[in-house]
């Protein structure tokens, strides 16, 4: 990965960091799910609705910990808000795929922003941050019809 990538990527991760997308009360959501890191206490509450038609209506977080999932999470509320749940799931199965690929090849383009965690996948003990919370949707999803 080039200077210029890994720099740009690093003001993604900063920019949702401080910025977070889809933060809010979970409670709200028809499903909910609670997910906690034990080895660092990052945690992180989803929830979710889906409507009728299969897609999200609803998709709000809560949490606190490191940067890394913080800015994990804020990127995937950003980019699956009205996504459908398979492509969310899909999604979801492409992400954790990038991070355990230990930062090799290039991560999918459907990945958007969220190929700025590709960097993270080189450090086994920061891959649980930036998956708790797509763990924790990808829960609530297996919650809905």
């Amino acid at each position: 990965m080039s200077a210029e990538l890994e720099e740009l990527y690093r003001e993604v991760i900063l920019d949702h960091s401080r910025n977070p997308q889809g933060k809010g009360d979970p409670t709200t959501a028809a499903h909910t799910h609670h997910e906690l890191n034990p080895s660092c206490g990052d945690e992180i509450t989803m929830g979710v609705t889906v409507g009728e038609d299969g897609r999200i209506t609803r998709l709000v977080w809560d949490g606190q910990g490191c940067s890394i999932s913080m800015a994990s999470a804020s990127v995937m509320a950003d980019m699956l808000a009205e996504a459908s749940k398979a492509e969310a799931l899909e999604r979801i199965e492409e992400f954790r795929t990038m991070l355990r690929s230990r930062g090799a090849g290039e991560p999918p383009e459907s990945l958007e922003d969220a190929a700025a965690f590709q960097g993270v996948a080189k450090y086994v003990m920061r891959i649980k941050c930036a998956m708790l919370g797509w763990v924790a949707l990808e829960a609530c999803l297996n919650q809905t019809a």
